[in-house]
């Protein structure tokens, strides 16, 4: 069985079960994924053990949808409402691939009057590789314009081990300082509160740290990086988030958020992030 419905934290999620050995958990609430785990049991995300389970916020870790609005950049709630409501599991579409849809209703028309058509699939096509991609559709009479990212929170050990590599040469606004600049630096560190939006380098980036390598690489569609984590002090004031927490996690997000995305009627369009574990992909570096 390629998937099988299931409970996490009192809410529905089904387990998926790829045949290469990789396993993910994705809740309803949210279209959100919560755990991907490869063919030897590392865990590769990271999910707040005191994230809200509640069936109506947002829930602090794995991969939250944000749309039609990242951030608050809009009038919309923050990060719009994909990631607050719930959605349907159409089953596996493809071999090892399985898709949540979110279409506009009356719930949504709340917010936003927009008709759409939101598609979150999930693959394996190896063992240690998936590949989120989130195709958005506008199925009304009239274009509109949206923002969006896939808000990955990545497991770190220790975050004081781990390092980012392949932003080197991009145009960067940091969002802690309010400057902008372009990144100097070829492998970034992290301890204290981060928050910046890259320009999107054509070649993937290298997460690396004790437990393995990790290449991160987003669709063209994507064009911007978001590198987010609320260092210490930032943590210690959120309430679904435990105080240490930022020492195992890192954000990695593959967005387009600077400029809205137009879509005319009929239209869709597909922003993806491919997250790749195998050790022979890792380069020197």
């Amino acid at each position: 069985m390629s998937h099988r419905e299931t409970i996490v934290r009192g809410q529905p999620a089904v387990e998926l079960s790829a045949r290469t050995g990789d396993r993910l958990v994705v809740a309803l609430h949210g279209g959100h994924l919560l755990s991907w785990q490869d063919a030897d049991g590392t865990e590769r995300l990271y999910l707040s053990p005191t994230a809200l389970f509640d069936g109506r916020s947002a829930i602090r870790g794995g991969v939250p949808i944000c749309f039609p609005q990242f951030n608050q950049r809009g009038p919309l709630p923050k990060h719009g409402f994909a990631r607050n409501l719930p959605w349907t599991f159409a089953g596996e579409t493809a071999p090892d691939a399985w898709t949540l849809r979110l279409t506009d209703s009356d719930a949504t028309r709340a917010f936003w009057p927009e008709r759409f058509g939101l598609d979150l699939t999930l693959s394996v096509p190896r063992a240690g590789v998936l590949r989120i991609a989130l195709q958005v559709a506008n199925t009304g009479a009239a274009p509109w314009s949206f923002t969006a990212a896939l808000h990955t929170y990545l497991r770190v050990d220790e975050l004081a081990d781990a390092r980012l590599l392949g932003l080197q040469g991009a145009p960067c606004w940091d969002a802690v300082r309010d400057a902008r600049a372009t990144e100097t630096r070829d492998a970034i560190g992290f301890g204290e509160e981060f928050d910046s939006v890259y320009g999107a380098p054509a070649q993937p980036l290298l997460l690396r740290q004790p437990r393995g390598d990790l290449h991160i690489a987003s669709s063209p569609d994507c064009p911007q990086t978001v590198v987010w984590n609320p260092g210490p002090a930032l943590c210690a004031r959120l309430a679904d988030m435990p105080a240490d927490g930022w020492r195992h996690m890192l954000c990695v997000e593959a967005a387009a958020i600077d400029a809205p995305v137009e879509l005319a009627p009929g239209a869709a369009t597909v922003l993806w992030q491919q997250l790749d574990a195998r050790p022979s992909s890792s380069p020197t570096a």
